[in-house]
């Protein structure tokens, strides 16, 4: 069986090991990029109707800044980041499960003046009509080089897993830097964009079904499979 790796942050990494593993994959945690909280500036409670939250991240690294926001609604992406919310104060009012830009569509009218709690890589909105967006970076993520021991492991045909676009660059950019032929690492990615975004030659590239990480695990179950007796993959997306 290939190895499935992991490159998310923590406490991502660990989580989706243990996940992987519990389906029998044979999963190793590779952490290649770090967060860590921004100083950043709130706005006025009064001035907002309502908070979006993308990651659970924003949640974790947000700091004291966000105890003047409880109790507002909150339009979220993710079910840890709805009970992260709950347990900070806020109403949880839709959960997304395909990013920010699918929440939109369910803002309440009385919502129109939102607040974005984010990283700073993040994915531009287009607000409906009518609508405003005030965006605060309250957390970061750090690239860090490739380590010798994953340098080595994907020598051999390998599985990585992408939850984000800029993992999937990354990614691509370290195997420049280190001349690893792309065309022993099949890539499993959350979804079409995070895809793009690692660009081509690698062994296999595909997309979960819905952009979450039981759908992820899936389809690297199912790449495993798939890997037997040196014939490749089949192409899919």
């Amino acid at each position: 069986m290939p190895p499935v790796i992991v490159i998310r942050p923590e406490p991502g990494t660990s989580a989706t090991v243990a996940a992987a593993e519990k389906l029998g994959l044979r999963a190793l945690g590779f952490p290649l990029f770090g967060v860590a909280p921004l100083a950043w500036e709130p706005v006025a409670r009064e001035e907002i109707d309502a908070v979006l939250l993308g990651s659970v991240n924003a949640l974790r690294h947000g700091g004291e800044g966000l105890a003047r926001y409880r109790g507002l609604p909150a339009y979220v992406v993710g079910t840890r980041t709805a009970e992260a919310a709950r347990q900070a104060g806020f109403e949880v009012v839709q959960i997304a499960s395909g990013g920010l830009q699918s929440v939109l569509a369910h803002l309440a009218p009385d919502h129109r003046r939102l607040l974005r709690l984010a990283g700073r890589e993040r994915i531009d909105l287009a607000l409906p009509a009518g609508y405003g967006m005030t965006t605060r970076e309250v957390y970061a993520s750090t690239a860090r080089p490739m380590p010798p021991a994953l340098a080595t492991l994907v020598e051999c045909p390998a599985i990585v897993l992408l939850h984000s676009g800029e993992a999937a660059a990354h990614l691509a950019a370290e195997c420049a830097r280190l001349q690893i032929d792309r065309r022993r690492i099949a890539l499993a990615c959350i979804g079409p964009r995070v895809a793009d975004r690692a660009g081509n030659h690698w062994l296999t590239i595909r997309s979960a079904q819905t952009p979450d990480d039981i759908a992820l695990l899936a389809l690297a179950a199912e790449m495993c499979k798939d890997f037997p007796s040196g014939q490749g993959f089949p192409s899919g997306s």
